[in-house]
């Protein structure tokens, strides 16, 4: 299938793709704070994970899986005190750079394989917007908590 061969290509070239991400990363401006506040080892990491194991997250994984990883890493950056607009910029930049390889890699032989890698883009994409809205609900939710927690000490303290 040329969707998974497309999707092999993306995870052989997991290192450079992960090597193109944090050098936006690191020269975003909307990614000030999440430099400041995210160890480095910790974003090399994560952002060499999603593009290595490209083919579990859009084949194996469901969605229960994603609202787990995302929710979570959510909760991780609100923890870090990441402002949400940087944590959600890194995310996109995450689909950016992978839709920018793809365009240079794709070359059209037929109007099939044209088929089979607008299915892939579909999946990538369907993959990512799960991932944006898991991530920003559980950054919501570790803001709720931390805000339900202040409220019931101030309560008590009175």
């Amino acid at each position: 299938m040329i969707a998974l061969k497309l999707v092999r290509l993306i995870e052989t070239h997991s290192d450079q793709l992960a090597r193109a991400l944090i050098h936006k990363v690191e020269t975003s401006s909307k990614c000030a704070e999440l430099r400041k506040l995210v160890p480095h080892a910790e974003l090399q990491n994560r952002v060499h994970e999603v593009y290595k194991n490209l083919s579990d997250w859009l084949n194996d994984k469901t969605e229960h899986d994603i609202f787990l990883t995302y929710t979570n890493l959510g909760k991780r950056r609100f923890e870090q005190g990441v402002p949400f607009h940087d944590f959600m910029w890194g995310l996109l930049l995450t689909k950016q750079t992978l839709w920018e390889f793809l365009e240079s890699e794709v070359v059209e032989d037929s109007g099939i394989q044209l088929r089979s890698e607008f299915e892939l883009l579909q999946l990538i994409a369907q993959f990512y917007d799960k991932a944006l809205y898991y991530a920003s609900l559980g950054y919501w939710e570790a803001h709720q908590f931390e805000e339900q927690t202040h409220e019931h000490k101030v309560m008590h303290a009175v």
